[in-house]
């Protein structure tokens, strides 16, 4: 059976997942630090606006960008990252503005803004659990590159 594609296919987006040990905590910082809203908490039945003891899941989204975790046992957070590598990488305008945003916050930002040699101003933040995030903005001046 052979299947044929529409004429045109397009991906709109990737949602990162990390599993973490405390929902609330996590969730607080990329709301309070981060600058996200809080989509809410699943408890594998019913959403709820705030963490309980039985919160498997939460949500976070800022602009059209939204983060999903999932609770883990004990200290355990789950990251494909190899060493030097990120866990997650976020294409975003207005780099120098969200550093400043960033900084206000109290955010551990390990480096930048740095301009890099492949087109992105790029901006290396660590979070609560330890992963490792990039915030770059295009600088390459090519249409639709980083989008």
């Amino acid at each position: 059976m052979r299947v044929t594609a529409p004429a045109s296919i397009h991906f709109g987006a990737v949602t990162p997942q990390f599993t973490v040990p405390d929902l609330g905590r996590t969730v607080e910082y990329y709301r309070g630090v981060l600058g996200f809203q809080v989509a809410g908490y699943w408890d594998g039945e019913r959403v709820h606006d705030a963490p309980g003891s039985d919160s498997v899941f939460a949500i976070v989204r800022r602009d059209q960008v939204q983060v999903f975790f999932s609770r883990g046992d004990g200290s355990a957070v789950r990251t494909g990252r190899a060493e030097g590598a990120c866990d997650a990488y976020f294409h975003v305008m207005g780099i120098d503005a969200l550093a400043v945003e960033f900084r206000s916050r109290g955010a551990e930002i390990l480096d930048g803004p740095e301009d890099r040699s492949y087109g992105q101003r790029e901006l290396l933040v660590r979070d609560c659990n330890g992963m490792m995030l990039v915030f770059a903005e295009d600088t390459s001046g090519r249409a639709g590159a980083g989008a």
